[in-house]
């Protein structure tokens, strides 16, 4: 089930299926289950908050890094996604992350930054920061996406 394909309108470009679902207040399931969301897309441009807790624990005790690579993936994918044209889409094929300062239940709320770096026929590019309130770094990753033109 696609949530674009329920919301957005045929022949938009990716920004504007980004904004419809933003627009219409509709939730992920996963950022439903992870308790993040969307806040703002604009041109090569996602930016997601969350609030990490004892949800998203390891048994170390601490947040599972997966809660970190889950964010910083959305952003960079949903980053490129605002650059697609009608009729295209796209799949994430490498995410590297770099994990910087762990995170707990009172970290309080997180927010990722993606970005597009160069966006081809067929490749894409994006980078993506998670940091807490302070602006410290708690995470960073840059991406690999295939485009996909049927």
């Amino acid at each position: 089930m696609s949530l674009i394909s329920e919301i957005a309108s045929p022949g938009m470009t990716g920004l504007e299926q980004l904004q419809a679902l933003l627009d219409a207040g509709v939730q992920t399931a996963i950022g439903a289950t992870l308790k993040f969301s969307a806040i703002e897309f604009a041109d090569g441009l996602a930016i997601f908050e969350g609030e990490p807790g004892l949800h998203a624990y390891n048994p170390i005790g601490t947040v599972h890094g997966g809660y970190a690579a889950a964010l910083l993936d959305s952003a960079c994918g949903c980053a490129v996604h605002t650059k697609l044209a009608p009729g295209q889409g796209y799949t994430t094929l490498e995410l590297k992350v770099a994990y910087h300062k762990a995170m707990t239940k009172d970290t309080g709320t997180v927010r990722a930054e993606g970005r597009v770096l160069s966006i081809g026929r067929r490749a894409a590019f994006a980078e993506a920061r998670l940091t807490d309130r302070s602006g410290r770094l708690l995470a960073s990753a840059t991406s690999s996406l295939l485009v996909i033109t049927p």
